[in-house]
């Protein structure tokens, strides 16, 4: 608890906190007096009467209904300045292939070794828990707790944040707060612990609730997902989804909004949806005025970043074409401004062209039956050692090799033709006066 509330982790929490929040009223309040705030949340904290549970419901719809807890500036910075001291007790508990919530991971990483496991083996298993969020065990998830910190204040602090929410009497986490997140990752460390070490299955990923394993039989899958589903019954209270599959990893498996195939990474069907109707939402949103271009560009460039990992660029472009203009009576049912009609997505800057053939755009081309030459403002390239030309090509009786080479005499005429690839008569004449000299 003093590492919790020393002034320096106050600072740092209140600036993660902060982070991407500096608009907010109740950060722009919270930062006024900085060292009176912080200095009180201190005073709460060693006293034990620090308030939690301060939430803001809502509702959203993405791609299923969730409610989301949104806990109150003060109380966010606690939760930071909780986490920098016990996330890396909470990180030893945690294998290698656990990707939530955790420095490094992430759900790229999962959906890249998800596709190396699935090109080495021949047959997958998906399992989801069942409303896990809402499922997960007050008493359960202490006791787990209790085995990893010792400190008797830190341990009644972990009771106040999870008695303040419950979906059942004794169960369930608030979905959005930072705590829940670590609390959500570490509830399940033991069922990763014991399919690696215990069913000695290695090749096995999870993101939070979704995990996969994969082997070389459908046999060996089946008598994992009934150890797994027992485990989980007996030690976490949890129960999986009744959709749990077991498929060939040629056919494709989806997992956290993608289908991956040995040989390739797609869109999943729902992202592919959802992606399309977000498009279609934010451009209608600037063409209604709701939306400044720059509010565009960030949402669009969030919308994006989910659907680079997969091979998409061939849907993308099928989205930006379809979307790309509204008709004209579409725009006056929506309300559009005259000025902003048929403008289309501005966003589309925001998908790279393809940079060569810009550049390619951009050049002067030559006719074909004129030789390349040197475009103007072109740097002169570094010519080959020269060699011999021809001797139709030696100027007769009007200028001296020698006096070239000493910088005299008269420069060739300028209509002397040379066959492509061959020296310069310049060239010629310098090769030409070192023999004469010699």
């Amino acid at each position: 608890m003093q590492a919790i509330v020393s002034p320096d982790n106050l600072r740092l929490a209140f600036w993660k906190a902060a982070k991407g929040k500096g608009g907010k009223a109740d950060c722009r309040v919270f930062r006024e007096n900085l060292e009176a705030n912080l200095e009180d949340l201190r005073a709460d904290l060693l006293s034990g009467e620090v308030t939690v549970g301060d939430y803001h419901y809502f509702k959203i719809h993405d791609p299923k209904e969730r409610t989301i807890c949104a806990a109150s500036f003060r109380e966010r910075v606690l939760h930071h300045a909780l986490m920098n001291v016990c996330e890396p007790v909470l990180e030893r508990a945690a294998v290698f292939d656990s990707y939530a919530c955790r420095k490094g991971k992430g759900r790229e990483a999962a959906i890249q070794r998800a596709w190396g496991f699935a090109r080495s083996h021949a047959w997958c298993l998906k399992m989801d828990v069942r409303k896990y969020f809402d499922s997960i065990d007050h008493s359960i998830l202490l006791g787990l707790l209790m085995r990893k910190f010792k400190d008797p204040d830190v341990l009644e602090l972990f009771h106040r944040i999870l008695v303040s929410y419950e979906a059942a009497p004794g169960r369930g986490l608030p979905i959005g707060n930072l705590t829940s997140q670590h609390f959500a990752n570490f509830y399940l460390a033991g069922l990763d612990r014991f399919v690696k070490e215990e069913l000695r299955c290695l090749a096995y990923v999870r993101y939070m609730d979704d995990s996969v394993a994969w082997g070389d039989g459908p046999g060996e899958l089946k008598v994992l997902a009934s150890r797994v589903q027992g485990f989980l019954a007996d030690e976490r209270k949890l129960e999986l989804k009744a959709g749990m599959a077991i498929n060939r990893t040629a056919h494709g498996m989806d997992f956290l909004g993608y289908r991956i195939f040995p040989s390739t990474v797609r869109l999943a069907r729902r992202s592919k949806v959802r992606f399309a109707r977000k498009f279609r939402r934010y451009e209608q949103a600037y063409l209604r005025g709701q939306w400044t271009e720059l509010h565009l560009q960030q949402r669009m460039q969030a919308l994006l970043a989910f659907i680079m990992p997969a091979d998409s660029w061939a849907y993308r472009r099928r989205v930006l074409e379809r979307f790309a203009c509204l008709p004209r009576d579409e725009d006056a049912r929506l309300g559009v401004p005259c000025a902003r009609r048929r403008q289309g997505v501005v966003a589309q800057g925001l998908e790279p062209g393809d940079p060569g053939r810009q550049l390619e755009q951009q050049r002067q081309e030559l006719p074909g039956h004129e030789p390349q030459q040197r475009l103007a403002g072109q740097q002169e390239q570094q010519q080959r050692v020269p060699v011999r030309p021809p001797p139709s090509s030696i100027p007769r009786g009007g200028t001296d090799p020698a006096a070239i080479l000493s910088g005299g005499g008269s420069p060739p005429p300028a209509n002397t033709a040379s066959p492509p690839g061959a020296s310069s008569p310049a060239s010629g004449g310098i090769e030409n006066s070192g023999r004469a000299v010699a």
